[in-house]
Parts: C-alpha cells; sequence; structure tokens
C-alpha cells in the first residue's frame, strides 16, 4: 500500500502543494541514474570537444572475401539508437580537459602523445610485444587467445597482444589478391596458412577480441593505400577492411593489415615492416587515408565526405613520424599559377627533404627552413605531372628518405623565364643545413640571385678548418667546364670568406660551394647552392686569371681581375701578399719587381705591348727561389 493510500482528500492535497516544488529535483535525480557512465553529450561539445553519434552496428561476420588493395563487399552494419562516442579534436596550441576516462592530456597534432586517440605508453609494451611475437600456436583462434591472455591481463594488454601477434604473423596474401579462387578470409583459414587479405586481417582480429571479451567491428570503406594516386574518385565497391575496438569507454580505430607491412608496386611480394601508427590513430589522422562506408564510423563530426576525402592529401604514416605537422596546400590535386606552384611542408624540428617531379630531381627549387620546407614547381610541359616529397630526421644520416607526400600537378601555362640548371643541388640558398657544414652568415640570404650586369658577391663566415671551393654551370653553355671555374674567384680573410662571380653570359647558373673539413675524409660536399640569374643578352665578362697552388688563402687580388688583359696597354697591379719578401710581374721577356706600400700592397704596372702573357711571381725567403702565382692572356692584336 502506498504511503499516500492512508491519508483523507484534504490530506493528500496538502502533501501535493508541499511537495510540488522539489519535483523537478527529483526528475534531475532519475535521469542522472539512468544515464550514469555515459559519456556527455551537448557539454562536452560547449567545452570544445567533437561530438559523433554512432549507433552501434549489430555483431555480423561478414563471409564475403576483400582484399587489402582491392575492391569488396560492403561490411553488413544495421544501426541500434543511443549510443554516443566523443572524439576530442584540438585546435593547434589548446589542451584537452583533464580527469574525465578517455580525455587526451596533450593535443594533437602537436605533440606526439596525440597521434593514439587515447594516451598511451610504449614502453610499457615493450615486454608484451616480445611476448606476443613468439607466440606461435595455429592449432585454434581460441587456442592462441588463451596463451597470448597468459601475458595480458587489462583489456588494453589483451588488446595489444592480440594486434601484435597478427602484425608479426600474418603476412598478406598477394597471390590471393591477383586470383580471389585462391584465397581464404575465415579466420581459421588465414590462422593456419599465415597470410589473407585485408578481411582476412580484419575478421581474424574480430574474432580474437570477441574471445578475449573486447568488443569489436569489422569495418568496411575506401582507402588511399596501394595503387592510390592523388585526385583518384572512389566509385563502386568498396576496396578495404578494418576495424573498431571499443576500450575504455569509447570506440578507437585501427588497422592490422597496414600495420604488418607493405607490397611493391605491383602487389606480387609482401614485406613485413611493422607500423604503430595504424594502432588507436587518431580518428582525425586516420580519415586521411581511410573512409569507411558507413560515415559515422569516422567518428568525428562534422564528418568528412567522399568528396572531401578524394579532395585532401593523404598524410603518410612516416609524415607524423618524421614529426611533420602540416603541409599547404592540402589538397591532393594542385595547379600553377602563371606557371609556378609552391608546396610548403611544416615540421617541429629540422628535417631533410627530397622531391621527384615526375620521379626526377628537377624544375624545382627547394629552400629548408628550421621550422619545414619551401618547395618552388615550375614545370616545363602543360599538363599533368607527379609531384613526391620525401623526408627523412635530420640526426638519421644513415637512414634513408621515406616517402610522406604525394601531388598530382596540373600545369596550365609555363614560366619561360625560369630555367633551372640540371646541375643545380638542392636545397639551394642558406640554411641550418650549411651551417652544419661549416658555412655561417652567407649573405645574400636568399636562394636566387639576380644580376643584371652579370657580376655578384657571396660572402660568409667559415668554420675553423674549412676548405672550399665553388663550381659554377649552365644548361646548354659552350663554355668548357675548366673555364666556367675561373668565372669564379675565392678571397678569404680569417674566418671571413667571399666569392666573387662574373658570368661569362646571360641565362642561369648553379653556383655550388664544396666544403670539406680537415677532420673529415678529403671528399667534398656541397654546402650551399644558389640560383644566379642574368637576363642581360650583352653581358661577356671574362675569366679571372689562372691561379696556381702557390696562391693562399690570405693572399688577395685587388687589379686587375679580368683575366684577359688588352694588348699594347699599361696595366696597373695591386695584391696583398702577406709573409712573401718579392713579386714580380713578367711580361714579354722582361721582370718588373712590383712595390710594397705603406698600406701593405704589392703594386707597379706593365706594358703588355711585350707577349701573349703576363705571369705574377713571388719570393717567399733568403733562397730567392721563384714561384708561380698567377697568369693571364694578352688580347691578340
Amino acid at each position: 500500500m502506498a504511503f499516500h493510500d492512508g491519508l483523507t482528500t484534504t490530506q493528500q492535497i496538502l502533501l501535493a502543494i508541499v511537495c510540488f516544488p522539489l519535483l523537478p529535483f527529483y526528475l534531475c535525480y532519475l535521469y542522472s541514474e539512468e544515464n550514469k557512465g555515459k559519456p556527455d553529450t551537448l557539454a562536452q561539445v560547449e567545452e570544445g570537444k567533437v561530438q559523433a553519434t554512432v549507433r552501434q552496428p549489430r555483431s555480423t561476420i561478414v563471409t564475403g572475401e576483400t582484399r587489402y588493395y582491392e575492391q569488396q563487399p560492403a561490411v553488413a552494419s544495421e544501426p541500434d539508437q543511443g549510443n554516443h562516442i566523443t572524439v576530442e579534436i584540438h585546435p593547434r596550441q589548446t589542451t584537452s580537459q583533464k580527469g574525465k576516462e578517455g580525455s587526451f592530456n596533450k593535443a594533437y597534432p602537436w605533440d606526439k602523445s596525440s597521434l593514439k586517440s587515447m594516451p598511451i605508453d610504449l614502453q610499457q609494451f615493450k615486454k608484451l610485444d616480445a611476448f606476443a611475437s613468439k607466440v606461435n600456436v595455429t592449432s585454434s583462434v581460441k587456442d592462441l587467445v588463451s596463451v597470448l591472455l597468459q601475458e595480458a591481463h587489462s583489456d588494453l594488454e589483451k588488446l595489444r597482444a592480440i594486434w601484435m601477434w597478427i602484425c608479426c604473423h600474418i603476412e598478406y596474401d598477394v597471390k590471393g589478391y591477383h586470383d580471389k579462387t585462391n584465397r581464404s578470409c575465415k579466420p581459421i583459414d588465414v590462422l593456419r596458412s599465415g597470410k589473407s587479405v585485408c578481411a582476412g586481417y580484419a575478421g581474424l582480429f574480430e574474432q580474437m577480441c570477441s574471445i578475449a571479451g573486447i568488443q569489436c567491428k569489422q569495418l568496411s570503406g575506401y582507402s588511399k593505400g596501394h595503387g592510390y594516386k592523388p585526385g583518384h574518385v572512389f566509385r563502386g565497391d568498396t576496396d578495404h577492411a578494418w576495424n573498431a575496438v571499443f576500450l575504455h569507454g569509447r570506440w578507437h580505430l585501427l588497422d592490422s593489415t597496414w600495420g604488418s607491412g607493405i607490397v611493391d608496386d605491383s602487389c606480387t611480394k609482401f614485406t613485413f615492416r611493422y607500423d604503430e601508427f595504424y594502432f588507436l590513430t587518431h580518428p582525425a589522422l586516420f580519415i586521411t587515408d581511410h573512409f569507411p562506408e558507413d560515415h559515422e564510423w569516422q567518428l568525428l563530426k562534422p564528418r568528412l565526405t567522399l568528396q572531401q576525402f578524394e579532395r585532401n592529401i593523404r598524410f603518410r604514416s612516416e609524415f607524423y613520424a618524421h614529426g611533420l605537422v602540416a603541409a599547404t596546400p592540402a589538397t591532393a590535386a594542385i595547379q600553377t599559377e602563371n606557371g609556378k606552384a609552391t608546396v610548403f611542408v611544416e615540421s617541429r624540428s629540422p628535417t631533410l627533404f627530397l622531391f621527384k617531379f615526375n620521379e626526377a630531381e628537377e624544375n624545382c627549387l627547394m629552400t629548408l627552413q628550421r621550422n619545414g620546407m619551401n618547395l618552388e614547381v615550375y614545370p616545363q610541359q602543360t599538363g599533368t605531372h607527379s609531384l613526391k616529397i620525401y623526408s627523412k630526421l635530420s640526426k638519421d644520416t644513415k637512414e634513408s628518405y621515406s616517402h610522406v607526400l604525394e601531388y598530382s600537378l596540373t600545369c596550365s601555362s609555363v614560366d619561360k623565364s625560369i630555367r633551372l640548371p640540371k646541375g643545380l643541388i638542392q636545397p639551394v640558398g642558406p640554411s641550418w643545413l650549411t651551417e652544419q657544414a661549416g658555412i655561417l652568415k652567407a649573405l645574400p640570404s636568399g636562394p636566387i640571385i639576380h644580376t643584371d650586369d652579370g657580376r655578384c658577391i657571396i660572402t660568409f663566415t667559415r668554420t675553423k678548418d674549412l676548405h672550399f671551393f665553388a663550381t659554377l654551370q649552365c644548361n646548354n653553355s659552350r663554355v668548357p667546364e675548366d673555364m666556367m671555374r675561373r668565372h669564379v674567384w675565392k678571397t678569404c680573410q680569417g674566418n671571413q670568406a667571399e666569392l666573387k662571380v662574373h658570368l661569362p653570359h646571360a641565362g642561369h647558373f648553379a653556383l655550388l660551394i664544396w666544403a670539406n673539413k680537415t677532420s673529415d675524409s678529403d671528399t667534398h660536399q656541397c654546402a650551399l647552392s644558389y640560383l644566379l640569374s642574368c637576363p642581360n643578352k650583352s653581358v661577356t665578362w671574362p675569366v679571372f686569371p689562372q691561379r696556381f697552388a702557390n696562391w693562399e688563402d690570405n693572399f688577395e687580388l685587388v687589379a686587375p681581375l679580368a683575366g684577359v688583359l688588352p694588348a699594347n696597354c699599361q696595366v696597373q697591379f695591386k695584391l696583398k701578399l702577406p709573409g712573401i719578401v718579392q713579386a714580380n710581374v713578367d711580361c714579354g721577356g722582361k721582370t718588373l719587381p712590383l712595390t710594397l706600400s705603406e698600406a701593405g700592397f704589392w703594386e707597379g704596372a706593365c706594358n703588355t705591348s711585350g707577349g701573349e702573357k703576363v705571369g705574377v711571381t713571388i719570393s717567399k725567403g733568403a733562397d730567392n727561389f721563384i714561384w708561380s702565382l698567377l697568369e693571364y692572356k694578352v688580347e691578340s692584336h
């Protein structure tokens, strides 16, 4: 019997009047009890989080075969109502809410921890990973899971052991990829054969998680994997399968197929190469190359459309492994503007880059910055071109470059004013890499030197014991290589270095500065390169005088700079030659001594009417031994 049944009518009315104001509090209590343990919705949006409502699909094991990188039947899912999932997407330089289960400690992507959809210390898995990778059980899926769980206790550890075992033991079935009749995606067949396509990976993963008591779903969708080209339009059946797991109150994404290794371009050879990136990948990163058929499994809001997915550039896992942050443009297909396209890749620390334009290192001008790389592209033909970008960490000198980005570049017009020399070595212009090589405070600071009269000067500070020389190159030039080098004159005063350049003709030139430290090997490396541009077709500077081995770094030539002297003319000589006792000019069989001025210069004059060559000689000591220093040619009459 209810409490109010024993009251009179008057008493019941009075009780209702007294209790009515408490009704809202009572209803709130009932609601909070009913939703205890569920994630917030609107409140989380207001806190700067992004909410995605995912209707949990019923468990469906798909027997239809799928492919790692090919079209596949859809994985059926019939969503139920009411399961709300939130995913934090943090804007740059913001931090997440703390103190809530599953929230991030730091913001993505400006901290490596945010590459994952939950904070993970990978060191805690070191022992478990080693154990799981060595387990060898193929009798049944249940027996395999039972052995793995001997060392895995929490749900996260169980998931990690299953993930690591599959990534280390299941290889991609390249034969099955090409022949559907020669493959099986059933979990027991995948276990015993040790190979499958993507649906086999995902199906085995799902069954192992089910046995371990972890809720797991097999998802299907489009992927930017093997054979993908920027700008590709996805139509028809989906081409890939992966998994979602429910852990710590929310769904997470992973791809054990891509975590296990890679296939070659023809998909005829698989190589085990573990990729940590695809374990519990942050949904904001996973969406760059995985587009689920059921859009709600993006775990993002607002969700991307298929057209946006097609348009966006693919960031490969190595992009994040190398500490790269962003790329501009962020679209996979780009176009030139007035014959030029510009790409900028941002990094958190100094990083080395390479590029391939139509599989060749040409038609591009790359400059390095401490926070990234800028690439100017000048196609020499209209049409559609391929642009690939590679990177590696600056400290990993022995490691090879990894492919991180790829663009499809359409050129509608060619900029004929730019013709990059084939000998131009990238990167161009001063950078942190130049400083590492021993060249400091280089001027000009930009990569391109424009000169209308064909002359320019480069200055820099060199580190102690740095030896260097410079070369000059130009496409289709008739000037021999040895004579081209004599269009650059080197002067050093202590640690200060200067290069004078007098171009032989108009055009685009590559100026390369090769450096070597005394403690290093005899091999010189290109430490700094410039692009020299001279449009003036009247430019015809002669070479500098020929310099012999006795010319020292601290010697200075003031005049004459031209290596070819006019005939029948009086020519003034002025040189600074520290440490010598006598300097002479030899012309037409006559030796004319130079005089040492109070300013420290050896000066004098000679007439060029006496012969075809003029030489400068010096004497270094009391033995009066004569050393050849410079040689000039005299113009014919």
